[in-house]
Formats: C-alpha cells, sequence, structure tokens
C-alpha cells in the first residue's frame, strides 16, 4: 500500500531546485529578502497540483515551520486560531 503523505510530497513543485524557497536560511535573513523568498514560494504553491494536500497536512500536524500549501507559519497560526473561535 502506498503511503498517501509520501505519494503526494512526490508530486509537490516545492521539490528539488525551489526547495531553499520554502524554509529560512540558517543564516540571518532581513525581512525584505525574506519577504521575497516567501512570495516566490507561495507563487509555486499557487500552481501547485497538491496545493490542497499539503495545506491540509501542514494545518492537521501544525506544520510550525516553512511555507506549505501558500501558508507561512504566521499564516497557519493564524487560520488555526480562526477555525479554533468558530
Amino acid at each position: 500500500m502506498v503511503d498517501r503523505v509520501t505519494d503526494w510530497q512526490t508530486d509537490g513543485m516545492c521539490r528539488g531546485n525551489h526547495a531553499h524557497l520554502f524554509f529560512p536560511p540558517t543564516a540571518f535573513e532581513k525581512k525584505d529578502e525574506r519577504e521575497r523568498r516567501e512570495t516566490r514560494a507561495k507563487a509555486i504553491c499557487e500552481v501547485c497540483p497538491v496545493l490542497a494536500d499539503c495545506r491540509t497536512y501542514a494545518l492537521t500536524l501544525r506544520e510550525a515551520y516553512g511555507i506549505w500549501g501558500a501558508m507561512t507559519e504566521s499564516d497557519r497560526k493564524r487560520a488555526l486560531a480562526a477555525s479554533a473561535g468558530r
């Protein structure tokens, strides 16, 4: 049986040459650099065939780092807080 998580992740457009855009560098990153990196990553997510699966995964597991499903850490925190307030 194929693991669904592994299955969708192999189809993500974030794999390969663009992977560096989805997580902050290990060194200091200026705010404007972070915003540019995140904008580029989100643009890739928006045309990715597994956007919905990725977003659901990140929200369900409360993924703490990186861009997942076109959402930053802050985006996910806001979405989770909003859904908890319903």
